[in-house]
């Protein structure tokens, strides 16, 4: 056995002078995860920046982590990172979309979506997140550094017909053909969640009605008091 010590053994976690209950009382609210999941074309995203819109018009600090835009990033696909960091760098830390590397992905946005909620930021996160062990994980890591509150899960819960009669990218239509691979819906599945926080219906009502659903839930579980509407 070696003696040399791993290479966390010195990894210490260094508390911050401003604690998370200053800033919420700075900001006027609390901090919490709001986790959009949903098929493709299920209208995470718009719901999402539409409720990011209400709570800036509330005064409320609050950030959108969009799956998309995460791709082109800290998530991005090996061929992005090619260019600056190498192929070795790309083929090791470089998300595709193969179970193994959608785990790692959402890993990655719950980390971050965790440090922006102990900022006292409202975070909401927009991401397919097809498989219920890889958001469960979420929900326990944000939970585990704040409380039980600090985590809701909004199933967009839209049919599958529906989001393929949408497809604003086009993406169902290259699953149906075989161009793209392990997409969800069609070859690869969607595991529904079982006792998410609010389910909002995908294609009953307008986005912006929904997005008020989601800030009234907020509004009962007391996360926005201190605020008003703008």
């Amino acid at each position: 056995m070696s003696d040399q010590a791993p290479d966390h053994a010195h990894v210490t976690w260094h508390p911050h002078s401003v604690t998370r209950a200053e800033r919420e009382q700075f900001h006027g609210h609390g901090g919490c995860v709001v986790w959009f999941t949903g098929l493709s074309g299920c209208g995470k995203s718009t719901v999402a920046n539409a409720v990011d819109r209400l709570l800036f018009e509330r005064g409320v600090r609050s950030f959108l982590l969009d799956g998309d835009n995460i791709r082109h990033g800290l998530n991005a696909a090996p061929p992005l990172l090619v260019e600056r960091h190498g192929e070795e760098f790309a083929k090791r830390f470089g998300l595709g979309f193969s179970a193994q590397d959608r785990e790692e992905n959402i890993r990655r946005i719950a980390a971050v979506a965790q440090l922006f909620c102990s900022a006292g930021i409202v975070t909401l996160t927009a991401f397919v997140s097809p498989y219920r062990v890889d958001r469960d994980a979420a929900r326990a890591l944000v939970q585990q550094a704040g409380d039980a509150d600090d985590f809701l899960e909004v199933f967009v819960d839209t049919p599958l017909d529906v989001c393929e009669r949408r497809d604003p990218k086009g993406l169902y239509k290259k699953a149906r053909a075989g161009e793209i691979k392990n997409f969800t819906g069609i070859d690869d599945p969607y595991e529904p969640p079982l006792r998410p926080e609010l389910v909002v219906q995908g294609a009953a009502l307008p986005p912006e009605q929904l997005a008020q659903q989601v800030v009234n839930e907020l509004l009962r579980r007391g996360k926005l008091k201190g605020t008003s509407q703008g």
